[in-house]
């Protein structure tokens, strides 16, 4: 794998505003190749949000070609229409990869935080700005991209691991 480059879609879903972001990276190199956010308007309708979120991920893939990708899990939220409706954004981005054959993983909001900051507990500010200093970006990224890019940025880290300790959960 050190040898290796890897392409990797880091995707943080929200209906409204789904951070995207790719790394690219070998070695203890990585760099980002290209991020930023989907946005839908409020007045948007739901159905569009999501058609939106899918066509915009899946021409991602078309543009750039990650090898595979990285999703943040799922979290419980206390408003069950919230979790509905991102569980739908989520499935969205999730079939956009599946139809180009990307494979998808995901990981906890804790692991995330842990793999770039060193806290599962870190603020959001705090993980942009590693991200920032990770990737040598001349300025922060907008905070749903930054998102993506630190999923992103975890997702290799685990593939670094040996096979016994990738399975570990934070």
């Amino acid at each position: 794998m050190a040898n290796e480059t890897i392409r990797i879609l880091g995707i943080d879903t929200s209906l409204r505003s789904t951070g995207v972001g790719i790394i690219e990276a070998r070695g203890s190199i990585m760099r980002a190749v290209a991020y930023g956010r989907i946005r839908n308007r409020p007045s948007v309708p739901h159905s569009a949000c999501l058609e939106n979120i899918f066509t915009t991920i899946s021409t991602l893939i078309g543009e750039h070609a990650p090898d595979c990708a990285a999703i943040e899990g799922a979290f419980f939220a206390k408003n069950v229409r919230t979790s509905m409706v991102l569980g739908q954004a989520r499935g969205a981005a999730i079939t956009a990869c599946a139809v180009k054959m990307i494979q998808v993983t995901e990981h906890s909001p804790r692991k995330v935080k842990a793999s770039i900051v060193g806290s599962g507990s870190a603020q959001k500010d705090q993980v942009a700005k590693m991200v920032m200093r990770l990737l040598n970006l001349s300025e922060q990224p907008q905070e749903d991209a930054a998102d993506a890019l630190a999923i992103a940025i975890c997702h290799y880290h685990q593939l670094a691991l040996p096979e016994e300790l990738r399975a570990k959960r934070i």
